[in-house]
């Protein structure tokens, strides 16, 4: 695996971004957006997938950044969570459904590699 010199280079944070740039423009569209408590918890979740995954790799730290990974990966499946509820009040489309639930798993199997190598590799 190649050396990852900045969280910015960590695929499942490019993901992840993708992920909360996709749920800002889908909650920014009304009914969404007057609906503050689910558009707010599901933005809260996008950025905390990014959010974890930055945080964690700034700790230099393997056992930090794993645990901030965890968080991360439990955000994601968040999104995806709230996507369905989304969906079922028609707040967003069945395309935007998949677009969602497609990143947000995306960004968690990305999520879930990292993990796995991190915690087969010698600690730090």
């Amino acid at each position: 695996m190649a050396r990852i010199e900045r969280f910015e280079d960590v695929k499942g944070w490019e993901k992840g971004r993708e992920l909360c740039k996709l749920v800002y423009e889908a909650t920014n569209k009304a009914p969404f957006s007057r609906d503050y408590g689910l558009r707010d918890q599901m933005r809260r979740a996008a950025v905390s997938v990014i959010s974890n995954i930055a945080e964690g790799f700034e700790s230099q730290n393997d056992r930090t950044f794993i645990r901030h990974l965890y968080i991360a990966k439990g955000s994601s499946g968040e999104v995806r969570a709230q996507a369905y509820i989304a969906m079922d009040q028609d707040y967003i489309t069945p395309e935007v459904f998949n677009q969602i639930h497609t990143l947000s798993s995306e960004t968690s199997r990305l999520i879930s590699g990292l993990i796995t190598y991190l915690e087969q590799s010698p600690p730090k």
